[in-house]
């Protein structure tokens, strides 16, 4: 088994678990994540990635790689497998210790929200394999750092540490490893607090394509407005705000 879940009720945390391949993705991976997303599209739950042994993914499997032809490029393996993930309904968090080279880094590039160790050794070498990292990092990096850097990055096939990582805006934290998991969680239970649908609206919203706004928001916002839930959370919002400002009064007539 080279990819763990553990399912919680409002989440799924996976786990890739090849440690003598540095969780190098193979063909079991892809099909594995394929697997995960499609019970999570079924139910969606925020979804934490990470790697064992204080590695995400050292790269794709360059044994399968090396044998893989034309027509296997044509067909996206990995490419199609981490459009999944992008898409998934609900907000994907990758935790990322140690390296994530590679199609790893692009495993990671589509996660919605990306934390790290100061361990942390991302990039794209795949030039000096040969190859070009065709697996989302040619799109999804300029819109997450710029196209300079995401240009920089990509053509000179170099790697970055976590603080040039967070200073590129790469990751958006750095937690020691014995602590990665729980901020991981943290960002989780922020998640789960709010409204699931109004979450869902607002990942489809972030992913739709510029030219279709605003439109999109008003169609989404338009459910959102009709739901039993908006009106059940405004309510109690309101109700505590009436009961604070009647504290207040008692507070100061004492």
């Amino acid at each position: 088994m080279t990819l763990r879940a553990e399912e919680l009720p409002d989440r799924v945390v996976a786990v890739l678990d090849r440690p003598e391949k540095r969780n190098a993705i193979d063909q079991e991976t892809i099909d594995a994540l394929h697997t995960l997303c499609g019970a999570l599209e079924a139910a969606p739950r925020t979804l934490i990635l990470t790697g064992s042994g204080g590695v995400f993914a050292a790269g794709a499997d360059i044994a399968q790689l090396r044998d893989r032809t034309a027509d296997d490029a044509r067909r996206g393996i990995n490419a199609l497998a981490f459009i999944r993930i992008r898409e998934l309904p609900m907000p994907v968090i990758a935790a990322i210790d140690g390296y994530a080279l590679g199609g790893g880094a692009e495993l990671a590039y589509a996660a919605d929200i990306r934390i790290a160790t100061p361990a942390l050794k991302i990039g794209n070498p795949e030039t000096g394999l040969g190859i070009m990292a065709a697996a989302g990092a040619t799109w999804r990096l300029p819109e997450i750092v710029g196209e300079a850097r995401a240009s920089d990055l990509l053509l000179t096939g170099r790697t970055l540490d976590a603080e040039e990582a967070l200073q590129w805006g790469l990751v958006s934290s750095l937690h020691p490893a014995d602590e990665l998991m729980d901020a991981a969680h943290a960002i989780a239970d922020r998640i789960a607090a709010n409204d699931p649908l109004a979450t869902q609206h607002t990942k489809r919203a972030l992913r739709t394509p510029r030219a279709q706004h605003p439109a999109i928001e008003f169609d989404l916002q338009a459910e959102l407005f009709e739901s039993p839930e908006k009106h059940r959370r405004m309510t109690a919002f309101l109700e505590r705000r009436t009961e604070r400002a009647q504290g207040d009064e008692v507070r100061k007539k004492r």
